[in-house]
């Protein structure tokens, strides 16, 4: 501990300290195999650039996250599609842990009213 907070680390360690767990964790032994992906979803319609960062267990379908950022941007669920920052897009018949490795976690949010159109 004095290390961490002698070198300017306090931050390391208060992390440290707040991820141990005193007591038995609510989550199901199945649930502590799975791991976990974080992505952060940018609503490309809305001149701001608005984000949200997501995380979800890997084997989360992705129509789940899909819809799950849709509504957080109140943008019609069935209108919407995700594309990567280059554009491609990204097919939501996978799960979250296949879109992950393949894409990374920075994707954008795009109403399909949008796709194709020009400024």
């Amino acid at each position: 501990r004095d290390f961490c907070l002698s070198r300017g680390l306090g931050d390391v360690y208060k992390r440290q300290v707040s991820t141990q767990s005193t007591g038995p964790s609510p989550m199901t032994e199945e649930e502590k195999k799975v791991g976990k992906v974080t992505f952060k979803i940018t609503l490309t319609s809305d001149p701001r650039l608005p984000y949200r960062v997501i995380g979800v267990p890997e084997n989360t379908p992705f129509t789940h996250v899909v819809k799950f950022a849709a509504e957080e941007f109140k943008v019609p669920v069935a209108s919407s599609a995700i594309i990567t920052d280059d554009g491609a897009g990204v097919n939501p018949q996978q799960t979250a842990g296949a879109v992950f490795l393949k894409h990374g976690g920075d994707l954008r949010l795009i109403p399909r009213d949008r796709v194709g159109s020009f400024p």
